[in-house]
């Protein structure tokens, strides 16, 4: 497997500047793709040890494009996530006045994080989606569109100047990144995990959604992320991506995902790693009656009753 890294590119999106908080990174080639599909199908074809793409961000939710190419396809699994402060930088060719720009361009996912800005400040503007921040900064450079929403730091990359910098709607936004692999062995639990899933149901009935999410409730198990995508199949035809608390070596989320097992139609597992917010406090302790001690007791005390030792 070749030592090498794909990302959505081209350089000097978010997500490298995301990429380089790895250590790791540094001791890998990292390769820019155009999409979050060519980089995760660059890891199903053998040409990169592993993909790093945006997830989820704090002010619109999960990164459809990401999430449907990890439930279709051959299967790929979670390793390390790593969180990301977002704010833009308004990127024109040196010289340009606000009052001159009539086209704007970014990734899609960032249009709801600076609607209200563009709206208060270049109502008039027509926006245009590119494959990714950074490449929106490369048209603003050919001349195809007048400024970007991008990094300030892919100003220099592309001969830009940033007009307008600290560009947000919402405080704190964040976005979250996923480095994604083939499948293998999950990395030992670290007692700050988090673990993702997709979810079929086997039909369309009163209090399904309900009897997915019971598995993990009766164990105790907070769910962190819970999205609905469609199949594919016909109108009303959805599955479920979900992250959960804990790792697939915990007694309660293993017990969860065995009860998911006998009632899903499918069910994928995405991987079980170390959450990104451990250090900021995030980490809540398990609720009584579901740590792995009273799991084992539990199932001690099942198994003596069954040998008439009760």
């Amino acid at each position: 497997m070749p030592a090498s890294y794909a990302y959505l590119g081209p350089e000097g999106t978010f997500t490298e500047a995301a990429l380089r908080r790895l250590p790791e990174a540094a001791t890998r080639e990292l390769i820019p793709y155009v999409s979050v599909q060519s980089a995760l199908d660059a890891v199903r074809a053998g040409e990169a040890e592993a993909a790093f793409v945006p997830i989820e961000n704090s002010v619109e939710g999960g990164i459809t494009t990401t999430l449907d190419e990890l439930v279709a396809g051959a299967p790929l699994m979670i390793y390390r996530e790593v969180l990301l402060s977002i704010t833009f930088a308004l990127l024109v060719r040196p010289g340009t006045k606000l009052s001159e720009i009539k086209t704007v361009s970014a990734h899609p996912a960032a249009q709801p994080q600076v609607r209200n800005w563009l709206k208060k400040n270049l109502p008039d503007a027509h926006w245009e989606s590119a494959a990714s921040n950074a490449d929106a900064a490369r048209l603003v450079q050919e001349g195809q569109y007048d400024a970007a929403f991008a990094g300030e730091f892919a100003a220099a990359l592309y001969g830009l100047e940033a007009l307008e910098t600290g560009i947000h709607d919402a405080e704190n936004a964040q976005t979250r990144f996923v480095l994604v692999g083939r499948p293998a062995r999950p990395a030992a639990p670290t007692g700050a995990d988090k673990t993702s899933v997709v979810l079929w149901q086997r039909d369309d009935h009163p209090g399904g959604l309900r009897d997915l999410l019971g598995e993990f409730a009766t164990r105790g198990i907070n769910l962190m992320l819970l999205q609905s995508r469609p199949t594919g199949a016909g109108i009303g035809n959805y599955c479920f991506c979900i992250d959960a608390e804990g790792h697939i070596s915990d007694r309660r989320v293993a017990e969860a995902l065995m009860g998911l097992k006998r009632i899903c139609l499918e069910i994928r597992y995405l991987g079980s790693y170390p959450r990104a917010d451990a250090t900021e406090g995030g980490v809540r302790p398990p609720l009584r009656g579901t740590s792995d001690d009273e799991f084992v007791a539990a199932s001690d005390w099942v198994a003596r009753c069954q040998d008439g030792r009760f």
